[in-house]
């Protein structure tokens, strides 16, 4: 269990907040949680990527010159992949990254990473009613105020997406909003502070708890 302080708006201290997740044991914490972000980092991969061999480059029917007597190498096709404008050998072709992991291994790795950031994490009161119109300025204030230098990067995690927060949120590159049942483990490990409010704890604990 991680017990943390509670700010409201204006930054003062007004209460507590437990975040009580079962996480894997110590031993077998950081391989299961470096195997949740090496499958969420490949399985963004397009793998688009496509190059043409020598029999799908357009061209190169004809032999460019008789087999010998000229005092030239022999030569089948100017597509040849020693040339120019030939073929490609053994590059890429489209491929599907996907990783395979499980359910309750993801749920476990996404926990642990979670509460190994309880140093990072900054709990607050709901503030969407301290935003009645979007104002970028207002939040950057706010963030300043909970203890959090603004040139760092911030994951804000709410309950669910509110329009005049995310508005608020959108134009500063040092701050991604996520709402509490869209975790994931990069985003959690990439962040320098994490900023989350009652309400979405509450939300965290019912969607990733270890019964689910």
């Amino acid at each position: 269990m991680v017990e943390c302080v509670v700010k409201n708006w204006q930054g003062e201290e007004v209460g507590q907040a437990a975040l009580n997740l079962q996480v894997a044991n110590e031993k077998s914490a950081a391989h299961i949680v470096h195997r949740a972000l090496v499958r969420q980092t490949t399985n963004a991969r397009q793998g688009t990527a496509s190059s043409k061999t020598r029999a799908e480059v357009r061209g190169g029917g004809r032999k460019p010159w008789r087999q010998k007597g000229t005092g030239r190498a022999r030569a089948g096709s100017i597509r040849s992949p020693l040339w120019r404008g030939g073929g490609v050998i053994f590059g890429p072709k489209p491929r599907d990254y996907e990783i395979k992991m499980n359910r309750k291994e993801r749920r476990l790795a996404l926990r642990t990473a979670l509460v190994s950031r309880a140093e990072d994490i900054v709990v607050v009161e709901d503030f969407a009613s301290d935003l009645p119109r979007p104002k970028t300025k207002d939040l950057i204030a706010a963030i300043a105020r909970w203890g959090i230098d603004t040139d760092t990067k911030v994951l804000l995690i709410l309950p669910e997406m509110v329009e005049t927060v995310y508005l608020s949120a959108r134009n500063v590159s040092q701050v991604k909003l996520i709402a509490a049942d869209q975790l994931n483990v990069y985003d959690l490990l990439n962040a320098d502070r994490i900023v989350t409010t009652v309400a979405a704890i509450d939300k965290i604990q019912e969607v990733y708890g270890a019964q689910n």
